[in-house]
């Protein structure tokens, strides 16, 4: 999670012309620290290991957070995309995207920088979503044509992920149509067309005027059709940009393409842009049950359960036949108490507003096992990192159930690092810093809410965040997460392999298990429940013995980042073997949601997942029966985000009570296919297209190899719609899905 050091990054490139006046930078080195001669021509490079600048260098493994990474490209100029150019004034140097500040150096000398460094007058600002573009004349002493040079990048990472991504590296001599930019943006919400619009804005780089046709359009990308479209006769300079508005329904996938042409010349540019599009449609204003109707508890250990129910409020909720020892919350649907003997109770409740009623049969499974399904709720970490609050736990539990998110199931509301005080108490007990005033109050406010209280710690002396662990303290540890009414408690690896504590050279699955098993034994002997999430990263295949300390989920993968590739590696990499080892109440772990504004810190940005990629993610992850714990900030979610997390037919997938991870069951080029079966019968099915260009896919093709012999039934789960058992071609854009539950 964190790890406070410097990191030098340096890139030698492979050059590519990716247009005719091009040259591209792609591959490289790195190394770690920090050091002003490295802005210099002759720098020894020869003990630097290989890296790609096309995507962050967290997602390569390299760890800088909090600190400076250097690239170095060397690249020839050719003078030739001088001679072709008709303009000849300048070279840019078009850097990508870069997480978060950074300094662009050629040969030795500093040619722009973008966001500034802690150590800088006005302090850090990140600048990650900017595309960096730097401009030198053309006749400036610094470029050497036909000849070596060298393009040094200083980068500050304040909170992972870090470093240069959307490379390649692009070196240029533009031409006059090259000195015009388009962006895009979701502007404010208008009354048109589902009630969006974007903003598409031209703006010039240069004094000179130039005159053309702006255009816009909306385009349905399954058929190429043009839904909108406005154009305009334009003149745009340094000093003069043009702008359109266009509105589109976002409730449809749609494309907006921006266009400009210039009458002199002919040429054009052209950007597009996916904006956010809502396919979960809205909840009907009666009630209706969206939680899983089975819950698991030990006899004796008190319950916190909360009904979540859609629908107009204010709503009532009633039940005839509670077991005995159970009271229901009539305003919120929290049920609480406990049940003394082992069995199954299986009872009716029922919700009521304005608009109607309705009823769910509901069983408790009193016994043994816990955590029958995969938990749902919220994390700190990775919106908060080390800034959480008491106060911005308990503002985060109210937007949960401000927006909705508790209606359906998310109910967890987990404390990560940085909660610890600098000194235990004096009989050792663990204590909590100035940032949290009572961790017994904190948890008797959700319990009255019906949400569950998480906590962190670790089997260490030190936490990653370099707060108090739990060594030689486990016992009290539990018996202070009892106190406060603790139901979840996520035990991370760090702190624990120090040489003075684990001998590193002992890599037996003992050495691993042992630290989590006298955790597991000291909540063992707690009067409550309490969810224990092993986070170890995976090592000595955790999955197979996770069970074994009696885990109910344990991490597969290292810390997941707001990346495509991220994404890609941690999800369809990573866990396609894991099926066999999750069951009711031991989950596969592949970490948090990454969807909303995050930021790890106080530095918040709306997730750099397209659209498509989040419906991928959700998707993928209620396959896998992952934990399905959101990592924003809930109080700034949008639509959007609400509308992902808040889809009843997907989370059933996550909730399904047969308890069975979906396998990825073909595997054709870009085309992967990930299946599940469900305690009804049907099937939970993922076309995934994770390749870089939009797809048509033929499902039929695929029918022998998955076992399927007649469709009885398609259903579009985001879009909540039957579909046709015979026309099964979908399109399926660039990282996107087509969710699917077949009969």
């Amino acid at each position: 999670m964190k790890h406070f050091f410097s990191v030098l990054i340096i890139i030698s490139f492979i050059s590519l012309p990716i247009f005719a006046q091009d040259v591209s930078v792609e591959k490289g080195k790195f190394r770690v620290g920090d050091n002003a001669a490295w802005a210099g021509v002759n720098v020894d490079e020869s003990a630097w290991r290989d890296i790609t600048n096309t995507s962050t260098w967290t997602s390569q493994g390299v760890k800088c957070e909090n600190a400076f990474g250097w690239y170095r490209y060397h690249v020839t100029i050719p003078k030739s995309l001088l001679d072709k150019s008709d303009l000849k004034e300048t070279v840019d140097f078009i850097m990508g995207k870069i997480d978060d500040a950074d300094e662009v150096y050629l040969n030795g000398k500093m040619i722009g920088k973008t966001g500034s460094f802690p150590s800088d007058p006005k302090g850090y600002e990140g600048k990650w979503n900017t595309l960096r573009q730097y401009r030198v004349k053309s006749n400036s002493d610094l470029i050497r044509w036909d000849a070596d040079n060298v393009l040094a990048v200083r980068v500050y990472n304040a909170g992972d992920p870090g470093g240069m991504f959307q490379g390649p590296v692009i070196v240029r001599v533009p031409n006059t149509i090259d000195n015009l930019s388009i962006s895009i943006s979701e502007g404010a919400k208008g009354k048109e067309q589902g009630g969006s619009q974007c903003v598409c804005t031209l703006t010039g780089q240069m004094s000179a005027t130039k005159s053309g046709i702006f255009t816009v359009q909306v385009q349905d990308p399954e058929t190429g059709k043009v839904l909108a479209e406005k154009s305009q006769n334009v003149s745009v300079n340094a000093k003069k940009n043009r702008t359109i508005s266009m509105p589109y329904d976002n409730h449809s996938m749609v494309r907006i393409i921006a266009t400009f042409t210039e009458s002199k010349s002919g040429l054009s540019t052209t950007t597009k842009y996916i904006p956010k599009y809502i396919l979960t449609p809205a909840a009907p204003a009666e009630p209706r049950f969206n939680t899983t109707p089975l819950y698991g508890v030990r006899p004796d250990s008190p319950i916190h359960f909360r009904f979540g129910v859609s629908g107009e409020k204010p709503m009532k909720f009633s039940s005839d036949d509670l077991p005995k020892g159970l009271t229901l919350n009539p305003d919120n649907g929290a049920l609480s108490g406990s049940l003394e003997e082992v069995g199954s109770y299986t009872f009716t409740v029922k919700a009521k507003n304005a608009k109607g009623e309705q009823t769910q049969r509901f069983t408790i499974r009193c016994g043994s096992k816990i955590a029958l399904t995969p938990p749902m709720g919220w994390n700190s970490w990775n919106c908060w990192g080390l800034s959480v609050t008491q106060d911005k736990v308990i503002s985060s539990s109210k937007a949960l159930i401000e927006k909705g998110l508790a209606d359906y199931g998310y109910c967890y509301m987990n404390i990560d690092d940085g909660w610890e005080a600098p000194k235990r108490n004096d009989d050792g007990t663990i204590a909590v810093n100035e940032k949290f005033p009572s961790m017994k109050e904190l948890g008797d406010w959700l319990h009255s809410e019906g949400l569950k209280f998480g906590i962190y710690s670790s089997p260490g002396d030190l936490t990653c965040g370099g707060y108090l662990g739990s060594i030689d303290h486990e016992l009290q540890d539990a018996e202070s997460y009892n106190s406060w009414g603790v139901d979840y408690l996520k035990y991370d690896w760090c702190g624990y392999g120090r040489k003075h504590r684990t001998e590193p050279d002992n890599k037996t699955v003992a050495s691993y298990v042992r630290p989590y098993l006298l955790m597991e034994r000291c909540l063992r002997q707690q009067p409550r429940d309490i969810f224990y999430s092993l986070c170890q990263y995976g090592m000595a295949e955790v999955w197979k013995w996770g069970h074994a300390v009696d885990a109910n989920s344990w991490r597969t993968t290292g810390d997941i980042t707001d990346t495509w590739e991220s994404l890609y590696d941690i999800g369809f990499c990573q866990q396609p073997e894991l099926y066999p080892y999750a069951q009711p109440g031991h989950w596969n772990d592949p970490d948090m949601l990454i969807v909303g504004k995050v930021g790890w810190s106080n530095n918040l940005r709306d997730s750099r997942l397209t659209p498509d990629e989040q419906y991928t993610h959700i998707s993928l992850w209620t396959l896998l029966a992952s934990n399905m714990l959101i990592g924003c900030d809930i109080a700034q979610m949008d639509e959007f985000t609400v509308s992902l997390l808040c889809n009843n037919e997907v989370n059933a997938v996550n909730q399904d009570i047969l308890g069975k991870q979906a396998q990825r069951v073909v595997l054709d080029g870009s085309i992967q296919i990930w299946s599940r079966p469900l305690s009804d019968g049907s099937y939970a099915v993922g076309i995934f297209n994770v390749g870089k260009d939009d797809a048509r896919v033929d499902f039929k093709k695929y029918f022998k190899e998955m076992g399927i012999g007649t469709l009885k039934s398609v259903r579009d789960l985001w879009r909540q719609q039957d579909l046709s058992t015979s026309d099964v071609n979908y399109f399926i854009p660039t990282h996107g899905v087509k969710y699917l539950k077949i009969r």
